[in-house]
């Protein structure tokens, strides 16, 4: 890939050199005519990147990470996700489809950005818009890219020159109001906020574990702590959160959501609390590593933070009698419509202030509206709340009905008539229905701990807050659904690439527990099944805390492995949670003394064990890995204590399995064949060396090609009897399994035929015979066989016949070096072969080199080792043993050439060691 970034000005024109040729233009199906950019871009270009990508199938993934890097680095974190699909689709048609290169271009302007993708392939057509034309089906492989950019893209279009094809297209930032979002009118100075001297706005930053990470000066000075007393510490320990009796705290809760505003205490240095006015924004670095950024001022300089209320655009004054206010922006006051987390929280916040009320929440209806689920609260546990889900209609009369409005004097009266606010310790409450266009869309409720605080009066006037702001809140709601799907897609993509870049079985499911914490779920498990006879097996776990992993594993091997049912879609496993709630029990009463033991100290193993319940104690649910129409494994995903699933994610996560589980399937097909292929290969390579005495013997081999363990070379050392040792070093034309088969045959042949008295020339002949038997599937065969005997006087006898093999090569002491043996026929060509067997005397200290071809033939651009190289190297291996000897050559060969040996290698070395070294 190669890439380039000029930033600023206006860049060429991104063409093939040449004169330009009449360009070709296709209005895209299902598309006005409008969106195809037939004028001259007047949009400003203020940068520019490009990227080539090579016509192989990693570079689809290299083309989104190019973007992807790209948009990021403008900015334009809101198109990412576009922008990265239309790539990825546009980038496979040219690297896959068509077979060319792909050229990437991204054009920053003022309003937006435009992506240009170019192959070399302009006779491919593009479907023109009639009423016989259809764009690519969406479960096919190819052909969506057009029909993505059409959905998702502001414009686009189709250039052809007569060597590329370049289809582009443009997507608009969202639009964002200039200039003054909230402002107030000039006031007298005696009327303006009162602040004691110089205002100090104390910054705090706290981490994801609730932890003060940063202390500014002004904090010091507000608090009377020093940032080294309290960087570490969490902010509970300082922080005098409003209390309602009965529920939760509630800081945690605040400091997770994106953006939080209010009142609270500090404890200072001398005791006292403070009242503050804290404004909270949620922030992650460059890292991915999520805080929260807390401004504080004196709560009576509140002003300083506090966000004013809001009034229509174009009409910054509002009457005295308010008719010209907004009602939505009076009763919401700063969230954007689109900043959904935000509306709800604040929603919620006016709607408990409105009614006086110590609590209040708000429920979103789920797709098929029989569920509402909870999305925010305020004076109850909202970190538990959340996302739970509760039925449409529940409980007695109209009461349990959320399409109506309804007042409960006294919830003790009618229990579970809110299930939400059972064990809250709240008494009264009102609950109104959110409904867009008579369409039940949400429910908005305000308790109180007091009994008979509400009446119709005020559920009158909660649900004309709630009218006004269903709409917005259902707009918002969508978007977030819009955006989910968006990103879905996305990651969707990546997951595939990723998965399917593998196909080590271990290596998947690390991959598939990865891509799921902590995006999709806190913790995962992955069940794997060998075959329909075999039980479940734990094969990976991960939690977002490596710490608590050990403790999930050991729980889960003591629980029945989920039933392998190949039912799709998510199921509910409780085992887990109520395994880990009774260990935590137990373990809480013995700490206590409570199980009929003496009374102790807490044990060291309690806290694992009460962290282990917390991190499984919520919704666990199964997703079948179904490949092949077969149950192969289950995927479980689990949440913190009553924490629970939103529908959303369980449908991303059943995506996911479903990839996964063809991916796992896959994996481990070829882990099998590689086992099996690995087995046979193996059973080709003779079992060991022998030990002869009075000779030195050495063997590397090498075997060309991924997963390849015996080629076309191969070796043997055997005995023969009476003393006697047979060698064979040969070479099998071609390489891998069809060259190992002839080589599995004559390894075989030269021992069976040796052990039979024959002499070396009657053992070949022989072999020539049974290879030439094959037919068709004979090979010719390049073979050194010998015979050695060691002798009385410290040298060795080798009897020796070279049918078309390299010659062997003897280092004598003095470091000079000769072929040994003369050429004669290989085997396997012709019918009758008249060979000759010679002898050599090996002395003591005297070295015999055998190798293949693949040695003398490494080669480098032109250059080849050649015979002479390989003696040159030779000569530098006097007085070293046969082993250091066989090492040298390998080395040598290996740093002759940079590139990886493309045959089969083998080296055999024997040498009689010296007299002085006996």
């Amino acid at each position: 890939m190669t890439t380039g970034l000029i930033p600023g000005g206006h860049p060429p024109e991104p063409r093939p050199t040449g004169e330009r040729m009449p360009q070709q233009r296709h209005e895209p199906v299902g598309r006005s005519a409008l969106h195809v950019d037939d004028r001259p871009r007047s949009s400003v270009i203020t940068a520019r990147a490009a990227a080539s990508f090579e016509p192989v199938g990693r570079s689809v993934a290299t083309a989104r990470s190019f973007v992807r890097d790209t948009l990021q680095g403008w900015g334009f974190a809101d198109v990412v996700d576009d922008a990265v699909v239309l790539t990825s689709e546009l980038v496979t048609n040219a690297v896959v489809h068509a077979g060319t290169h792909a050229e990437v271009l991204c054009l920053r302007a003022d309003d937006g950005v435009r992506i240009e993708v170019s192959d070399r392939y302009p006779e491919r057509e593009v479907p023109l818009q009639s009423a016989h034309a259809a764009m690519g089906n969406l479960d096919r492989e190819g052909g969506r890219g057009l029909q993505l950019c059409a959905a998702l893209a502001a414009r686009w279009g189709v250039d052809y020159t007569p060597t590329h094809k370049n289809v582009w297209f443009q997507l608009h930032l969202p639009e964002r109001a200039l200039g003054t979002r909230a402002a107030g009118p000039a006031l007298p100075p005696d009327l303006l906020p009162l602040a004691d001297g110089r205002v100090r706005v104390a910054v705090l930053q706290i981490d994801r574990k609730g932890s003060i990470a940063a202390w500014n000066d002004d904090a010091e000075e507000l608090f009377g702590y020093a940032p080294s007393d309290v960087i570490g510490k969490p902010l509970t320990d300082l922080a005098a959160w409003p209390h309602t009796p009965g529920t939760a705290t509630g800081i945690a809760e605040a400091l997770q959501l994106s953006r939080w505003e209010g009142s609270y205490g500090i404890r200072g240095a001398d005791g006292r609390v403070a009242q503050v006015y804290a404004s909270h924004l949620r922030v992650r670095d460059t890292g991915g590593e999520p805080s929260t950024v807390c401004l504080l001022v004196r709560d009576h300089e509140r002003a300083v933070l506090q966000t004013p209320q809001r009034v229509p655009a174009g009409d910054q004054s509002t009457g005295s009698d308010g008719q010209n206010a907004d009602p939505f922006e009076v009763f919401i006051g700063s969230p954007a419509p689109d900043d959904l987390d935000g509306l709800l929280q604040r929603t919620v916040e006016r709607a408990r202030d409105m009614l006086d009320g110590d609590s209040a929440f708000l429920l979103l209806a789920t797709d098929d509206e029989t569920e509402l689920e909870v999305r925010a609260s305020t004076g109850l546990p909202s970190a538990r709340q959340r996302f739970a889900r509760v039925p449409v209609e529940a409980g007695p009369g109209r009461y349990g009905s959320a399409r109506m409005p309804a007042v409960h004097d006294d919830l003790t009266a009618v229990p579970g008539a809110v299930p939400l606010l059972a064990g809250t310790g709240m008494r009264s409450v009102v609950t109104v229905p959110l409904k867009v266009e008579g369409r039940l869309t949400g429910s908005l409720g305000v308790a109180a701990e007091a009994p008979g605080r509400y009446s119709n009066e005020e559920a009158l006037r909660l649900q004309f807050a709630a009218d006004r702001i269903a709409l917005a809140v259902e707009s918002a709601r969508l978007g977030e659904l819009e955006r989910l799907r968006r990103g879905s897609l996305s990651f969707l993509v990546e997951a595939s690439d990723l998965l399917a870049g593998t196909l080590d079985r271990d290596q998947t499911l690390a991959l598939m527990a990865q891509m799921t914490v902590p995006t999709l779920a806190t913790w995962c498990a992955v069940y794997t099944i060998a075959d329909q006879a075999s039980e479940p097996y734990l094969s990976y776990v991960l939690h977002e805390d490596e710490e608590l992993i050990d403790g999930i594993k050991s729980l889960l091997s003591k629980v029945p492995p989920p039933d392998p049912v190949p039912t799709p879609g998510a199921r509910v496993w409780t085992a887990p949670g109520e395994l880990a709630h009774q260990a935590a029990l137990r373990s809480s009463m013995r700490s206590l003394g409570l199980s009929g033991g003496p009374t102790h100290q807490v044990a060291p193993g309690i806290g694992p064990t009460l962290a282990t319940a917390s991190a499984v104690g919520g919704e666990t649910v199964v997703l079948p890995l179904v490949a092949r129409n077969r149950v192969i494994g289950m995927l479980t995903l689990g949440k913190p204590t009553d924490e629970h699933f939103r529908q959303e994610i369980l449908e991303l996560a059943e995506d996911l399995s479903r990839r996964a589980a063809l991916a796992l399937d896959n994996a481990r097909l070829y882990s099998e064949r590689t086992a099996i292929s690995q087995s046979l290969q193996r059973s080709l390579l003779p079992p060991g060396l022998p030990q002869i005495d009075g000779v030195e013997v050495e063997v590397i081999y090498r075997a060309a090609g991924e997963g390849n363990e015996v080629g076309g070379d191969f070796y043997d050392v055997f005995p023969i009897g009476d003393g006697a040792y047979g060698f064979a070093i040969g070479d099998v034309c071609g390489t891998g399994p069809n060259a190992a088969a002839v080589t599995g045959l004559a390894r075989h042949a030269l021992r069976l035929l040796a052990r039979e008295g024959l002499s070396a020339p009657a053992v070949l002949e022989r072999l020539n015979s049974a290879i030439l038997d094959e037919g068709d599937r004979s090979r010719f065969l390049t073979l050194l066989y010998g015979e050695l005997r060691p002798q009385e006087d410290g040298s060795a006898e080798l009897k020796l016949v070279c049918a078309g093999h390299p010659l062997p090569l003897r280092l004598r002491q003095d470091g000079t070096v000769a072929a040994s043996a003369e050429p004669q026929p290989l085997l396997g060509v012709i019918e009758d072969l008249e060979l000759y067997e010679e002898t050599v005397t090996l002395d003591p200290g005297d070295v015999l080199l055998c190798v293949t071809d693949g040695v003398t033939e490494r080669r480098e651009g032109t250059r080849m080792l050649g015979d002479d190289g390989l003696a040159d190297v030779l000569t530098t291996c006097t007085g070293l043993t046969a082993g250091a000897v066989a090492a040298r050559i390998m080395r040598a060969v290996e740093r002759f050439a940079s590139d990886a040996p493309s045959d089969d290698m083998a080296i055999l070395a024997m040498r009689v060691p010296g007299l002085q070294q006996d």
